[in-house]
């Protein structure tokens, strides 16, 4: 064995209570550490690209890295991080990640870990959580990329199988043009698409409603009574990102009750409101969808990177993901053959925080986080409705806010960035830019299960300070 190998081996236990020193000492400062660092302190050395012949062990490592780096990390795991959708770890989910990287289970191998079994169990949990029914069978996977991408992947399938063709065997050029509509396909989905070898121009953009992001079920219905007849998917948003709004899923399943397409729903985040009575109505009718996204390291605030795609068609998810070797097990239909069910052939213990945090919180647990996120984000929107130089674009129908500034003199655009820049500068909160219904816009997305009252408060008087310093 390599000396620095067999040294650190032998001080193991050293190293592993160095790292909690550092830990420890990251989560105590997590609240006063800027939401986004300098720049400067985002740079790497010139000697830290470059591969060393020898190393220096591992406690030497680890100190190297956190003396010139420590202050390049953001606070994206804090209570004021409102930028894109970003949730946190809750302690349970956070000691449970440390468990699957010291135990190094490859989740896929259910006859030699009980890895597999957990999955499971968690996959029913959530469904259980989420009031999804039996039906549905679901898998952990990287992202909602991952997660659209196994769903779409399950409608392509789906959609050869309407016409006599194995599009997994014979190849998407046996079925043909593939039709995709939405009103507000997130770009992962877009991504998808293109992977998946179905191509970015099939993606056909249906009417929005009238001040709102939610698809126009009107126009959606005579575009499809146009289009009879051709291979059709419809990506419906539970939960768009710049107003949290949410496609009339019970709409949409009597439309395709007349003109048959693969049903995917996008809810990434917004899923996850089903937990809540208060909340549950926005996904009415997803218990009958095709497939189904949702995030855990979003609202779940499980650590990155993790999310579940559910289907009820398990045997033509199989029949897509298959992976035969004379040295791995036959597919079989199961619900937790995994390595015949996504795009990894390994693939790390993803469950285990998810699993651990359901265990620890339970059903109000998450229920609590969702709903006190949701009542902030309102304190929020009210307290910059009533300042001066900003304004709502949208109502707060959820988590999520979009807002923009006003009496701005020059470029809307430009305006918009100065006050961003700022605030980043500022490091208290974080927000992301956007656009909205042609305007520049801002959003602020609030599914931290640390945000409280006075997270609110003190990004209200950041907000106010950078208004008025940055136009």
């Amino acid at each position: 064995m390599h000396p620095r190998l067999q040294q650190d081996l032998d001080d193991l236990p050293g190293i592993l209570d160095h790292t909690n020193q550092l830990a420890k000492g990251f989560l105590a400062g997590l609240q006063q550490r800027p939401v986004c660092p300098p720049l400067a302190a985002q740079q790497l050395n010139a000697e830290d690209k470059i591969l060393r012949e020898e190393g220096h062990g591992a406690l030497a490592a680890l100190d190297d890295f956190w003396q010139r780096y420590a202050t390049g990390l953001s606070a994206s795991a804090g209570p004021r991080y409102f930028g894109f959708v970003t949730g946190g770890n809750t302690p349970a989910a956070l000691a449970a990640d440390w468990l699957v990287s010291i135990t190094d289970q490859n989740s896929q191998l259910s006859h030699d870990t009980i890895a597999a079994a957990i999955e499971l169990a968690t996959i029913e949990q959530l469904k259980a959580l989420l009031h999804l029914p039996a039906d549905f069978s679901g898998s952990f996977v990287s992202g909602a990329t991952m997660a659209n991408f196994v769903g779409i992947a399950i409608g392509r399938q789906w959609l050869g199988l309407q016409r006599g063709i194995d599009v997994a065997q014979q190849g998407l050029a046996a079925l043909g043009p593939i039709q995709v509509l939405s009103a507000n396909a997130h770009s992962s989905s877009v991504k998808s698409l293109s992977m998946l070898g179905i191509g970015r121009d099939a993606l056909q953009s249906i009417s929005q409603q009238a001040n709102s992001e939610a698809i126009d079920i009107t126009a959606l219905e005579q575009h499809l009574a146009a289009t009879q007849g051709r291979s059709t998917m419809v990506l419906a948003s539970a939960g768009t990102v710049n107003t949290a709004t949410f496609d009339d899923l019970p709409g949409l399943l009597a439309l395709r009750e007349r003109y048959p397409f693969w049903l995917h729903v996008d809810a990434a985040f917004g899923g996850v409101a089903a937990c809540s009575p208060r909340y549950e109505h926005l996904l009415q009718g997803w218990q009958q969808a095709d497939s189904i996204t949702v995030d855990a390291h979003k609202w779940m605030n499980v650590p990155y990177d993790s999310a579940i795609q559910f289907t009820r068609h398990l045997a033509l998810q199989m029949q897509v993901f298959q992976n035969h070797s004379v040295y791995l097990e036959a597919p079989t239909l199961r619900p937790d053959n995994y390595l015949h069910l996504t795009p990894e052939n390994s693939r790390r213990f993803r469950a285990l925080p998810l699993w651990m945090a359901l265990k620890a919180y339970g059903r109000n647990g998450m229920r609590e986080i969702v709903e006190r996120n949701v009542t902030l984000a309102r304190r929020l929107g009210e307290g910059l409705a009533a300042s001066k130089g900003f304004r709502l674009l949208a109502p707060v129908n959820l988590n999520i806010l979009c807002f923009a500034l006003t009496e701005i003199e020059g470029e809307a655009e430009a305006a918009r960035d100065r006050f961003l820049a700022r605030l980043d500068q500022h490091g208290v909160v974080r927000c992301t830019p956007t656009h909205y219904a042609g305007q520049p816009g801002i959003r602020a997305a609030l599914v931290n299960w640390m945000t409280e009252e006075r997270d609110i408060i003190l990004a209200l008087e950041s907000m106010r300070t950078c208004r008025s310093e940055a136009i």
